[in-house]
């Protein structure tokens, strides 16, 4: 089924439309509606009009989100810019090679997760290796002006600027095609006085020292509040599961905020500048999302497991059955050394407890399918749209990992309490530790995989650990010091992915 063929009336055009004459133009004006007032207050700052340019956009290897580099790209290409959008994935050498046979004037790198990060130091010291002038703008959810001006900038010699929102990118390309002096001398002076501050910081005086943080953790008493043994443990998988029922659970702030409309739902709706801007866009995913349900145009596949588990240390051991005399993999994790001290392990009874005690795992994808659409809507030019799949499909995601938690908590486990975390976030930093989780579940099996830096395939995937205990609470490992690092590189015998 051809996806362009079953949007219809979906947009408000009135009628069928077909790829062959839906006018590109037109429908990335449509896209780029939502962040046209930014984009003009942008432009008004400048006083300039950008002049044409041509820009090289990408993500870097071992990544593969680039929903906000392509809102980036339609961003610039409204305003005349020529996008050469390399696409997810891409390594340097093609970065670089694609960049001198184009000729092109600016090199934007994006990226989701944190490794990511570390790339686009290795990106930008081959640029300057083999001689690229070009401006480096740097753009992508974990990426900071602190990160840009500390570890990316030094390695680069010409400028290199963080852009955190698709509403500015205008304004940055004009002022670095331009050479604008004001606006490369207070980039110059604000990075300058962020690289002091940085190299000037010690290790605060708060830090605790790793056995400190230790002796700190938090204290369990397992006896007045033993483990819930689960009702159903073991593996299970869902299969194309209702995405009726989980688009109820769709958490729409943060897809207002990927549009750059700012604000929390629905309260943002009432916003006097942005809330008939929101309403249209919400209503627009909403019969997107009708289409794609109607027509079975997503798969939303997941796989969770409840195992018998036990902490030893700072690290979680997963056993084979109930005897727990085999162990079937270790989860590894880091403690807070900078306030609560905290570590997920100590949400698990200790092996030398003598308690059984249990940790679920998930991996859930709402991803499969999207490729497919995504790549209709692109050939008939309608960027909208495919950004639009991309969008939902990652809100589907993060909804179904939501429903499946609250079914593992009722159905599964019969607890009534617990949180979820996913590796990559604050409480479990390292990115690496997804191998051992796709590998417990089997999750290869159904469609997810990962990449060599660990990102999630398809890139509309949530994945993570399930706790139950009472006194669980989401907490950040924050700073963690060298000392931490080298114990956990051992423990290990790897390094971790921050």
């Amino acid at each position: 089924m051809n996806a362009m063929n079953e949007v219809g009336d979906l947009f408000g055009t009135g009628k069928m439309f077909l790829p062959q004459v839906v006018k590109s133009a037109r429908v990335m004006k449509r896209a780029v509606a939502f962040l046209q007032p930014f984009i003009e207050a942008e432009k008004s700052k400048s006083g300039k009009v950008a002049p044409m340019g041509k820009i090289l956009l990408a993500t870097v290897k071992g990544d593969v989100h680039d929903i906000g580099k392509n809102i980036v790209s339609v961003v610039l290409a409204c305003n005349n810019y020529e996008i050469i959008d390399l696409g997810v994935m891409v390594s340097c050498e093609k970065i670089i090679a694609a960049a001198q046979e184009n000729s092109v004037d600016i090199i934007g790198l994006s990226g989701l997760i944190t490794p990511s990060l570390d790339e686009m130091i290795h990106v930008a010291s081959e640029m300057e290796r083999n001689g690229l002038t070009q401006p480096l703008m740097i753009g992508g959810a974990t990426t900071s002006t602190v990160h840009t001006a500390v570890k990316i900038k030094p390695v680069y010699s010409n400028p290199v600027v963080c852009v955190k929102d698709a509403s500015r990118s205008v304004g940055v390309a004009s002022a670095l095609l331009a050479c604008d002096p004001v606006f490369l001398n207070e980039l110059n002076i604000e990075y300058t006085k962020i690289q002091d501050h940085y190299e000037r910081r010690g290790v605060a005086s708060n830090v605790s020292t790793l056995a400190e943080a230790r002796a700190n953790r938090l204290q369990i008493d397992w006896t007045e509040e033993p483990p819930v043994f689960p009702a159903m443990p073991g593996i299970h998988q869902i299969c194309n599961n209702s995405l009726d029922e989980i688009r109820k659970y769709i958490n729409w702030t943060p897809f207002f905020t990927l549009w750059q409309l700012k604000g929390k739902y629905p309260q943002i709706f009432d916003h006097p500048e942005r809330g008939a801007e929101a309403r249209k866009l919400f209503d627009d995913a909403n019969r997107m999302l009708d289409m794609l349900i109607e027509h079975n145009l997503l798969v939303a596949t997941g796989v969770f497991g409840i195992f018998p588990a036990n902490s030893k240390g700072d690290d979680i051991e997963v056993y084979t059955d109930e005897s727990r005399s085999q162990t079937l993999c270790i989860f590894y994790n880091l403690r807070n050394q900078t306030g609560s001290n905290l570590c997920l392990s100590d949400f698990i009874a200790p092996r030398e407890s003598g308690i059984a005690d249990y940790m679920g795992a998930f991996a859930v994808t709402a991803g499969l399918g999207v490729g497919k659409l995504v790549k209709e809507f692109e050939t008939a030019g309608d960027d909208y749209s495919a950004i639009m799949v991309k969008a939902l499909a990652d809100r589907l995601a993060e909804a179904f990992a939501e429903w499946l938690h609250q079914e593992v908590r009722r159905k599964y486990w019969g607890c009534s309490s617990g949180i979820r975390v996913s590796h990559g976030y604050s409480a479990c930093p390292d990115h690496s530790e997804k191998n051992t989780l796709f590998n417990l579940l089997h999750a290869r099996d159904l469609g997810m995989n990962l990449t060599e830096t660990f990102a999630m395939t398809p890139a509309a995937t949530v994945s993570g650990l399930i706790f139950s205990h009472p006194q669980c609470r989401y907490f950040a490992v924050g700073k963690i010091t060298d000392e931490q690092v080298d114990d956990y590189t051992v423990r290990k015998n790897s390094f971790p992915k921050f």
